[in-house]
């Protein structure tokens, strides 16, 4: 008679549920050609094929991987009428990588690529297994061909769209100590320079004020919400910033731009009070609210409970560029504070 301990052992070793896109660890057993063979502890050894091994052409599979010793997979595919499943390795390496690409830029470090092909507006590169693209504004070498190794750094990352650009000429400029001192030495507060957009960042942009890149921070580009500086800005934008910050120890200077617009805040305070109804435009429609603009580039939130009993009342759903009324429950100009509810008529 099989035990209750026996029966889940048993319940263990034959019993799996494996999901495309799952990190599994799997023992390398052999090869079956340039193809290795894993145990992934399911009834049928799990295939990585050639091309799910190796990041980089003229790479041997073979001197990846050890019989015996056990290595990270992806499953690649569901398993199949054989219950075999289909490994990728590869994109376990990719994953890594881009962690270790995403910490550099952070750190603003230099990488190594290989050109890979050659395009009319830039070069197509090949950086620890992922590809990459240098504008052509951004090459500091003028005479590049596939396979040279060439330095980079990254101006910006977006996994969503595949979109990894990259800078050769950063690495020279980033380089130019002597430079920074002397810009540092003559700009001061308030002042206003002109700059290019060089690296977008989810928190703001970095932007060159002739030789010294500062930092223009998501909450000073706008007196409107916006996700992401790239829903304002894009490389190689000439902007005219004003410097709000300056430590000569770090070689840090930080920027905005909305100062050099009038304050809207401090205009709406003329006619905006408290507990008066206005009529406010829908700029923005979140998960967890909506923005409401009640005077130009002053904006407001209602939250996703109220948008629920608008859609339950109107039987509408609220959109971007709809006109509600709401009522203003308190409105702090001084701290760009603004409480409303949607008003709702009564007749």
């Amino acid at each position: 008679m099989v035990s209750d301990t026996d029966f889940e052992q048993l319940l263990e070793e034959h019993f799996y549920s494996y999901k495309t896109g799952s990190l599994v660890r799997g023992t390398v057993i052999g090869w079956e050609g340039n193809n290795v063979l894993v145990d992934i502890n399911t009834k049928t050894s799990a295939i990585c094929p050639e091309y799910e091994i190796v990041l980089n052409k003229g790479q041997n599979p073979k001197e990846l991987f050890e019989i015996g010793e056990t290595y990270d997979f992806i499953i690649n595919s569901p398993e199949n009428e054989d219950g075999v499943f289909y490994l990728s390795h590869r994109k376990v390496a990719i994953l890594k990588n881009l962690e270790i690409i995403k910490e550099k830029f952070q750190n603003d470090e230099i990488l190594e690529g290989t050109v890979t092909n050659i395009t009319k507006g830039g070069i197509l590169v090949n950086v620890m297994g992922i590809k990459g693209f240098v504008p052509t504004s951004h090459l500091k070498v003028t005479q590049i061909a596939p396979k040279d190794k060439i330095e980079l750094k990254v101006l910006s990352i977006d996994l969503d769209n595949n979109n990894f650009i990259l800078s050769n000429k950063k690495v020279y400029s980033d380089s130019m100590e002597n430079v920074k001192k002397e810009i540092l030495d003559k700009i001061e507060l308030n002042m206003v320079v002109k700059g290019r957009v060089v690296r977008i960042t989810d928190f703001g942009a970095f932007v060159d004020i002739g030789g010294i890149d500062g930092l223009l921070p998501l909450s000073q580009i706008s007196w409107k919400w916006i996700d992401n500086p790239s829903d304002i800005l894009k490389l190689d934008d000439k902007i005219d910033v004003e410097i709000i910050g300056i430590d000569k120890d770090k070689q840090r200077v930080s920027l905005s731009l909305k100062s050099l617009e009038e304050n809207p805040w401090l205009k709406a305070e003329e006619f905006i009070q408290d507990k008066k109804i206005l009529k406010g435009k829908v700029t923005g429609v979140k998960t967890f609210g909506a923005f409401i603009e009640i005077y130009p580039k002053v904006e407001g939130l209602i939250n996703k409970a109220q948008i629920s009993q608008y859609t339950s009342k109107t039987k509408k759903e609220l959109k971007e560029d709809d006109e509600i009324d709401v009522i203003i429950k308190r409105f702090d100009a001084q701290n760009q504070k603004i409480n409303l509810e949607i008003s709702y008529d009564e007749n």
